[in-house]
């Protein structure tokens, strides 16, 4: 992988000089290392084929949250604006169809990204979350989120 990351290197600086290939070869192994040691992610060619086939998704779903923080923006300041203010909070639990801990981890960070919403607990497959009134909540159960990520999931494991 750090060829990769020289690679990268080279392109985004733009320049071939002595001093930026020396310092691509130092970042380049200086980041495999970080990578390898500190995170614990061993990127192999694999891993990187992998996540190449997943990456039009990825740019989806970071899309569709962008686009969910911004609706659930109006939604809260239009809740706040109101002359009275009818804030009704409530628990919701509901079990996701995720398979792995990092797609559950990525949902429950996606509901508490969005405005209005706190993942309260992830346990195993069962979410439990705050939301400001039950409008908010209905969506959480089936939400778009989880159908990216389910679909992430499996060209994962495809």
């Amino acid at each position: 992988m750090s060829l990769v990351y020289f690679a990268l290197w080279l392109v985004f600086n733009g320049r071939f000089t002595g001093e930026v290939i020396i310092s691509g070869v130092i970042i380049a192994l200086g980041l495999d290392m970080f990578v390898r040691k500190i995170l614990r992610i061993n990127l192999t060619w694999t891993n990187f084929f992998r996540f190449i086939k997943i990456f039009p998704d990825a740019v989806i779903y970071l899309l569709v949250l962008l686009f969910e923080i911004i609706k659930a923006n109006f939604a809260i300041i239009k809740l706040v604006l109101a002359p009275e203010i009818e804030v009704e909070p409530c628990l919701v639990k509901f079990n996701t169809p995720l398979k792995s801990e990092g797609a559950r981890v990525a949902l429950a960070n996606s509901i508490t990204l969005t405005p209005g919403t706190i993942t309260v607990s992830l346990e195993g497959s069962e979410l439990l979350v705050h939301a400001l009134n039950r409008e908010i909540a209905d969506g959480l159960e089936d939400s778009l989120f989880e159908r990216l990520l389910t679909r992430m999931e499996a060209k994962l494991h495809a």
